[in-house]
């Protein structure tokens, strides 16, 4: 096993693209029936745009010339608070590891990355949404539950 943990860049569009779409497969059990073609437009637009902006960083793990993991973090701005005086917050999403890759902390180098990113830009906030799967390398790691967030649907 010869395991590569490549920080993306514009030039990875398509493989980023491709990727977003079988993580939000797999996370919602979803076949390829499921017209996915609206999001995997907006996916694209939003990597080349943050790419190139800094707004998000990305990172793709190779096994040889093989495509096994991933993982992302966008970056944002709120009012600031006591807590976060910058208002500059992170948000991790798209942490994906193929399945006869996991068990192999290839999941927890992508997250450390991730967070080491964040942390070399000041940032002292970092949310997530956790998976039933991906709940126990996230508690390890240090991220705690929330009790007070909420989100309002609009359908």
């Amino acid at each position: 096993m010869e395991i590569e943990f490549k920080k993306a860049t514009v030039n990875d569009l398509e493989l980023l693209t491709k990727t977003r779409i079988e993580v939000l497969r797999a996370a919602n059990d979803l076949d390829e029936n499921v017209d996915m073609s609206i999001v995997e437009r907006e996916s694209r637009t939003y990597y080349e745009t943050a790419l190139t902006n800094g707004s998000h960083t990305a990172y793709l793990v190779f096994d040889g010339d093989e495509f096994v993991g991933a993982g992302g973090i966008s970056y944002y701005t709120v009012m600031p608070t006591f807590h976060n005086p910058t208002g500059r917050k992170a948000y991790i999403m798209n942490m994906y590891t193929r399945p006869d890759h996991r068990r192999m902390g290839i999941a927890a180098k992508t997250l450390d990355l991730l967070v080491q990113d964040a942390r070399q830009r000041g940032i002292t906030s970092i949310n997530l949404e956790a998976t039933a799967m991906g709940r126990k390398l996230y508690d390890k790691y240090g991220f705690v539950s929330m009790t007070s967030e909420m989100e309002l649907p609009i359908e």
